[in-house]
């Protein structure tokens, strides 16, 4: 890993781990917050603070016409899927560019460029797709942690982008490569860092990538390193992974991880990696992926497959589950098929992205307590989204972003913008837009497939 500095002289390299690093004159050790926006918080991991996609900023322009929802910078990404984070005024994107990985940081408010840190990296995606990575860094304190497409789990220093460790989890857990990738990311719980994994045995190295019918699981499903060292601690779980991420959630007053895994949902306690139990949920066809992270109200825990399965609700303990609803076999009957977008829950509604591909997607709101369809719009495209101040901004996958009130008796647009085409300081940011967008101290980021954009949606008031 090689950190490059962009606007300091370097005045010295060393070796950590191996890597080559260079050490700038001025590493901002003594400025640790950049940000000068005094409303807000921090949106350090994926999905946010809660696991939810939810902010709970208030103050957000609800009329987006000539304008008026500035733009403040926008920078090129490279190859890569996921969206980043922001924490102390610096925002994390984790990208790659030629036969690197790359962590960024960037100025949150700004665009400035602070440090790069490069990684070197072997995928070539079997379908054709992005070799990039997937997932979204996950910011601790001074610590940014990364999991690369490759299945490189990586610390880095958050102030001056030196390598803490690093550990390849796909040649520690022999991973089989699978459809498309590693594509979570990782969990802080406490002084642990966890990630799904999925590796198999040793005889299962020769099995050609794709035929995960033949592949088996070593019990690696998740495993938890020491944040400090990068030390395996424990790993759990039988099963492969998905492309979707492990949370926590609260079961009397204990703390619990849970993951939809390849074949369905497992619960981890994350003290020792004693696995709890397991829940079946995958569909029988071979190419079928699970994407969506649960979303968990109390005790019950929503997840959902766009292939075959449909939704299912679950109430779960410690101990096991019982199911409280489940979508019927039949496709056309099932109310909600989540595919990979997380959908966001709101006062017992449901709101997220229904179906696999155009043009059987739609966005559409259900009832969590029993399965019930409220509405569905029309746009036939997939969508991702996150929650503000009693409103959705929806994205979909053309580049149409729009503000959507809550409202669970039908679909109530407030305004919206086409980021596809350009604007003011708005560059166009390139199909696909698939990257639920994220909001930290009134700045809304959003990415297509070539560029992150900041916009202003909350005013500071200084």
């Amino acid at each position: 890993m090689k950190r490059q500095p962009f606007s300091q002289p370097i005045i010295t390299g060393y070796v950590v781990l191996g890597i080559v690093l260079a050490v700038s004159l001025d590493m901002a050790a003594n400025e640790p917050s950049l940000g000068s926006r005094h409303r807000g918080e921090d949106w350090p991991r994926f999905l946010g603070t809660s696991f939810e996609g939810k902010s709970n900023e208030t103050g957000i322009r609800t009329d987006w016409s000539d304008s008026k929802l500035p733009a403040l910078w926008s920078i090129e990404v490279g190859t890569s899927y996921g969206i980043g984070s922001v924490a102390a005024g610096r925002y994390f994107q984790h990208e790659r560019i030629g036969n690197v990985e790359r962590l960024r940081a960037i100025h949150a408010e700004t665009g400035e460029a602070l440090w790069s840190s490069d990684q070197s990296v072997d995928y070539a995606d079997m379908y054709g797709y992005n070799n990039g990575p997937r997932g979204t860094p996950a910011i601790d304190g001074d610590d940014v942690f990364t999991l690369g497409v490759a299945g490189q789990l990586t610390c880095t220093n958050a102030i001056d982008g030196h390598a803490k460790w690093t550990v390849n989890t796909n040649a520690m857990f022999g991973v089989v490569q699978n459809f498309f990738g590693v594509g979570s990311s990782p969990l802080v719980v406490g002084d642990k860092v966890i990630v799904m994994v999925g590796g198999s045995p040793p005889e299962d190295a020769n099995i050609a990538p794709g035929r995960l019918d033949r592949v088996s699981a070593n019990g690696s499903a998740l495993v938890a390193f020491d944040r400090g060292s990068g030390k395996k601690i424990w790993q759990a779980g039988n099963d492969l992974a998905s492309y979707s991420s492990p949370r926590t959630m609260m079961i009397d007053g204990t703390e619990i991880v849970i993951v939809l895994a390849r074949e369905g949902l497992v619960a981890v306690d994350p003290n020792d990696g004693t696995t709890l139990w397991n829940y079946p949920h995958r569909a029988a066809v071979l190419e079928s992926v699970n994407g969506m992270v649960p979303v968990v109200s109390g005790t019950r825990v929503f997840i959902s497959d766009c292939y075959e399965l449909g939704s299912v609700l679950l109430e779960v303990d410690r101990n096991g589950y019982k199911e409280l609803w489940k979508d019927p076999d039949n496709r056309r009957e099932q109310n909600f098929r989540g595919h990979w977008a997380t959908p966001i829950l709101i006062d017992n509604w449901l709101y997220g992205c229904s179906g696999r591909n155009e043009p059987d997607s739609d966005l559409r709101c259900i009832n969590l307590l029993n399965g019930k369809l409220a509405w569905a719009d029309q746009r036939r495209s997939r969508v991702s989204m996150m929650y503000v101040d009693n409103h959705l901004i929806v994205l979909d996958e053309q580049g149409l972003l729009q503000l959507i009130r809550v409202n669970s008796t039908k679909l109530d647009v407030v305004t919206e913008i086409d980021l596809h085409e350009p604007g003011d300081k708005r560059p166009p940011l390139g199909s696909p837009y698939w990257a639920a967008p994220i909001l930290s101290h009134g700045l809304l980021y959003v990415r297509g497939s070539e560029r992150v954009l900041c916009l202003e949606l909350i005013p500071d008031d200084k």
